[in-house]
């Protein structure tokens, strides 16, 4: 690469952040056969990728938890024999009653541009496994101020590329409890949602999610479907966003930077600070 400078260029090296497709295919068992439909296609960062693919489904209403999931694994190349690491294969266990078509629906009420705020919502309510429940969450100001910081410390591939959004999962105490990294934000709530989902640590009860860029309807939607009280995020939410907020009594936080916040909805589990 070339970098620009003083009127001049200059040869140098950089790093970037690895985008690579993942395709997701679930199996289902009927009748003593199995049969595979290809759900999703999205762009990420390579690395976690079965927890991605958790959330996803978990997140777009397929599964319950883990214990809905039978395997999961890369696929094999039939050609070479090789694992394609771009391929998660995800077999379900038979008692799961398998609705393909909810995927194409939630597409439209999950969507960010959104058909219409009501609809959105109204298909939320119905499609979630969870109850929020945050009636033990309480955060003082000075915690929540600190959690930029603490992200940014652990965000150790956006250190080296600058490219990368974080999810993570926090207390009321302020601590940081997972972190996830992908090139999409949606992406690495997925994987941080997916890795509790693995072990077992959902619903998200009484802790809060934070992110590096905005809050959209959709990270939101995947919040609510854990059951997440409150969503912290270092930039701006979107009107869809805090309306979602309001109706499932969740807290949302925005502008999250330089030691100040604002709060679209749920004030009362975020404490006032000390005079």
């Amino acid at each position: 690469m070339k970098r620009a400078g003083n009127s001049q260029y200059t040869d140098d090296s950089d790093w970037l952040v690895i985008e690579e497709p993942l395709e997701i295919r679930l199996t289902e068992s009927t009748n003593d056969t199995k049969q595979t439909h290809n759900v999703s296609v999205t762009m990420r960062t390579p690395g976690a990728d079965f927890d991605l693919a958790t959330g996803f489904l978990l997140t777009e209403g397929i599964i319950r938890g883990s214990s809905d999931i039978q395997s999961i694994e890369y696929a094999t190349d039939q050609h070479t024999g090789k694992l394609s690491k771009n391929i998660v294969i995800v077999e379900l266990v038979p008692e799961v009653d398998l609705d393909i078509g909810k995927l194409q629906r939630n597409f439209y009420a999950t969507s960010s541009c959104g058909i219409c705020g009501k609809a959105s919502l109204e298909a939320l309510s119905s499609e979630s496994f969870f109850e929020v429940n945050g009636d033990q969450l309480l955060i003082d100001q000075a915690a929540l101020t600190t959690l930029p910081d603490q992200l940014a410390s652990r965000q150790t591939a956006f250190a080296r590329t600058g490219g990368l959004h974080a999810a993570a999962v926090f207390d009321a105490t302020g601590r940081l409890l997972e972190v996830r990294e992908d090139v999409g934000r949606h992406n690495a709530v997925d994987k941080l949602i997916g890795a509790r989902c693995r072990s077992n640590d959902l619903p998200l009860w009484n802790l809060g999610i934070l992110t590096s860029g905005r809050t959209s309807f959709e990270i939101l939607q995947k919040a609510r479907m854990a059951g997440c009280p409150m969503v912290a995020a270092v930039g701006a939410p979107s009107s869809l966003a805090a309306e979602l907020a309001w109706e499932f009594d969740m807290t949302l936080v925005g502008f999250l930077r330089d030691r100040r916040f604002n709060i679209y909805a749920g004030p009362a589990r975020i404490s006032p600070a000390a005079p």
